[in-house]
């Protein structure tokens, strides 16, 4: 059985930590939007929104991004990946966007994030979220926020369950390779 670093009571508990947290460095949110790295990072940031909202303190613009065409890995493939045009229903400029993301290990998915920002718009800052960071960097990112920091070994990484991905319940395990 794999190690379970955060269940579904643990990560509503961060997400609410983190809400309050995107608050209070922004003195409140006017003009600040929530884009979520497709596909989990996306979950985290309409959590986010949700939670937001329900706790009567706004609505707050929230959408995904697809970060496929920004990723450095991509001129290494054969085969052109599916993207999706980032239309995220809202303007990104001057806002405060806060990027979220599930994992964080090497960054790069975190500069693609950004890239694909610049592409859509310029924003007045950006802030990184993430649910986990695992350490293991290879390009010089650090998250704004963060959920729980889970050092990892090479063989090691950490699996996301979300039930709105088709998980059981909601659930982040360290897994051996």
């Amino acid at each position: 059985m794999q190690p379970v670093i955060m269940d579904a009571d643990g990560m509503r508990r961060t997400l609410v930590r983190l809400s309050h947290e995107i608050e209070e460095r922004n003195e409140g949110l006017k003009d600040v939007v929530l884009v979520g790295v497709k596909r989990g990072g996306e979950v985290v940031a309409r959590r986010l929104a949700a939670l937001i909202a329900a706790a009567g303190r706004g609505e707050i613009p929230c959408a995904g991004l697809d970060i496929t065409m920004a990723r450095d890995d991509l001129v290494s493939a054969f085969i052109l990946p599916e993207a999706e045009k980032n239309d995220l229903g809202f303007s990104v400029e001057g806002k405060t966007v806060v990027l979220c993301d599930d994992v964080l290990h090497t960054g790069r998915s975190a500069v693609a994030g950004i890239e694909a920002l610049f592409r859509i718009g310029r924003p007045a800052r950006i802030q990184l979220l993430v649910l986990v960071d695992r350490g293991g960097r290879e390009v010089p990112v650090r998250a704004d926020y963060v959920g729980k920091n889970v050092p990892t070994s090479g063989e090691e990484y950490i699996e996301v369950e979300l039930r709105e991905l088709g998980g059981s319940d909601d659930r982040l395990t360290i897994v051996r390779r």
